[in-house]
């Protein structure tokens, strides 16, 4: 089959049960999150997963996708890009949506407003498209008519923040980074972008059966 990018969410963390926006700030797991990670790594661990031996593990380098990562089961094969941190926030880093509709910017959305002093979405989707065009220059793209892809491919387990990674699937998909308001994503998910007949497709999103 096709090499895959399968992408995993970090756990739950203070700030992402109260719907604070964390973005560079580096905020631990809680226990809960720590747990959701464990049984992320118990599924991945079992059939037909086992242990997405071959896959290359990365991970943005911030504490609590690290961790996430590492309680699953990846700590010895992991390694960190830079490239898969969260959106900077700027001055809206720790507020909710809520508080700045509330406080500073009635109606405000962050796909379509941005925010003061953070990284423009637009230069998310530039490190995300980097990110991507390293992924495809290690495994090229399948063929059509066998799906078949060079025997060096692996699947690639990206291990990131929820902004980041639904803005890499709208990219994926050729859509524009705002495309990512269109796919929801919870703590400690797993999704799965993959190829149907070499075009770009979604094989799986958002599932947390091992979180029920």
């Amino acid at each position: 089959m096709p090499a895959r990018i399968i992408l995993v969410r970090h756990g739950e963390t203070d700030w992402s049960a109260t719907g604070r926006h964390t973005g560079r700030t580096d905020v631990s797991l809680t226990d809960e999150g720590r747990d959701m990670a464990r049984r992320l790594g118990a599924r991945l661990a079992a059939a037909p997963w086992n242990g997405l031996a071959d896959a290359e593990i990365v991970s943005s380098p911030l504490s609590r996708a690290r961790e996430t990562a590492e309680l699953a089961g990846f700590g010895a094969r992991l390694h960190t890009d830079e490239r898969l941190q969260e959106w900077d926030y700027g001055g809206y880093e720790g507020l909710t949506g809520p508080d700045i509709r509330a406080e500073r910017e009635p109606g405000w959305l962050i796909w379509r407003d941005g925010v003061p002093g953070g990284e423009k979405l637009t230069e998310v989707g530039a490190r995300v498209d980097a990110f991507l065009a390293d992924v495809d220059a290690r495994a090229g793209v399948p063929d059509p008519d066998t799906t078949v892809m060079h025997a060096a491919d692996r699947d690639v387990v990206v291990f990131a923040h929820g902004h980041l990674l639904r803005i890499m699937t709208a990219r994926w998909l050729g859509l524009p980074p705002d495309g990512g308001q269109q796919f929801k994503l919870g703590p400690a998910t797993l999704s799965v972008l993959t190829w149907e007949y070499a075009e770009r497709a979604i094989e799986r999103w958002n599932d947390a059966a091992h979180l029920a």
